[in-house]
């Protein structure tokens, strides 16, 4: 077992060998998933197979779980030699249990976390430590995943969950010592696509936005997180977000708006701007709503179009689906213009807002992108859907598929 394996974790379940990402074992055996994850967790520490059938059998009728386990564990070593020859080694047998022994080339990223997490409560220099933090942010793509057998394994979640915060807060502090603001909007963007709730990751990212004169970004970031605990926690945001956010407000009341900084901080920003503006769906609909007011009072023109793959009337994903939307998503980024704005509507649907002089120009322009896609996408057979109608009118016109 030459090859550079890579088990995931963190997020959701897979293991990439040779170039292949590898997510059918929970398919084949959730049980075994979880002894993995078990064994993984225990960090080389050997497991007896009392606690093992107690972790993965409890309250279970079955009458011979010591041979359950046995054949679980051959049923899984054979399914990880599948998938690299030699992995199903890692699962080593002795003392009346099992333990997971990591070969040299066979990563886990749970593992490294905990080390990074451990090394960061160690003496480290300012910049050393930054750069521990930023390996930490790359690895950290979700929460440790759970299959819902290990009873432990919420317990870890939750440390590496609080872990991880702490080491971005400090981080954070760090950077505002050294008045790195757009570090800070990266970091805290990052972290909240693992925790949208924690407050005090918004809070830094509000006040962050406001020392670069980004008061009016800070205010939008204010309003989603009070729409978001709405929806989600059917409350508003806390004490401390209301307060912080009241402290802004009087910063964008007094803040020294300086013309020089501000069109330089505009021109930094347009330089990035190359193709159209993909957004998440919340933002794609407040720009919509600004549209719409614009349209009435300007008489201008823009035009709502919608593309779908698959089957209309069954809108369910498969991976070449998901092969073909992310295929498409680069067609549309390397030829739609600058003031076009796109978001993912849905699993299997694109939706744009797109500035045109009329209906026909419109059309030619979603012509050339499904031509685009057939001439990439044919052989996998993914029909392409599309409808394209003036803003405010209803139903969208049928161009094709």
């Amino acid at each position: 077992m030459a090859e550079q394996v890579n088990i995931r974790m963190m997020g959701y379940f897979a293991i990439e060998a040779n170039g292949t990402v590898h997510e059918e074992l929970m398919a084949k055996s959730r049980k075994g998933v979880s002894l993995i994850q078990y064994l993984v967790l225990e960090q080389g520490r050997p497991v007896s197979s009392q606690r093992l059938i107690r972790e993965l059998w409890s309250g279970s009728r079955n009458g011979n779980p010591e041979n359950a386990l046995k054949t679980m564990v051959s049923r899984m070593r054979s399914s990880l030699n599948e998938i690299s020859p030699g992995l199903g080694m890692c699962i080593v047998s002795g003392q009346g249990g099992y333990r997971w022994c990591c070969a040299e080339n066979v990563l886990i990223d749970v593992l490294k976390i905990i080390d990074l997490l451990k090394e960061l409560h160690t003496e480290l220099a300012a910049e050393e430590r930054i750069v521990r933090t930023e390996h930490l942010l790359e690895l950290y793509r979700g929460d440790l995943y759970l299959t819902g057998d290990l009873f432990s394994g919420q317990t870890m979640c939750n440390w590496l969950h609080n872990e991880y915060l702490n080491a971005v807060y400090r981080m954070v502090d760090a950077l505002k010592e050294r008045e790195e603001y757009n570090r800070i909007c990266e970091i805290c963007r990052k972290a909240t696509k693992v925790d949208d709730l924690d407050e005090q990751l918004h809070i830094e990212l509000m006040q962050a936005m406001v020392n670069l004169n980004r008061v009016s970004d800070a205010a939008a970031e204010y309003l989603a997180l009070r729409k978001n605990s709405r929806q989600i926690l059917d409350a508003e945001p806390g004490q401390n977000v209301q307060e912080a956010y009241e402290t802004l407000a009087d910063a964008g009341k007094t803040i020294k708006f300086n013309l020089d900084v501000i069109r330089n901080e505009l021109l930094e920003r347009e330089d990035e701007w190359k193709g159209p503006f993909f957004c998440d769906y919340p933002v794609f609909k407040e720009i919509y709503n600004i549209q719409m007011r614009n349209l009435e009072r300007l008489g201008s023109t823009m035009f709502l179009a919608v593309i779908m793959l698959g089957n209309l009337e069954n809108s369910s994903m498969t991976g070449k689906t998901q092969s073909c939307m992310a295929g498409l998503q680069e067609i549309l980024r390397m030829n739609m213009r600058k003031g076009d704005i796109i978001t993912r509507f849905s699993e299997n649907t694109f939706a744009m807002l797109l500035p045109m002089v009329n209906y026909s120009t419109g059309s030619l322009v979603m012509e050339r992108i499904e031509h685009l896609y057939y001439q990439e996408y044919a052989a996998l057979a993914i029909p392409f859907h599309v409808r394209i109608s003036p803003l405010g009118q209803t139903p969208l016109v049928k161009v094709k598929g």
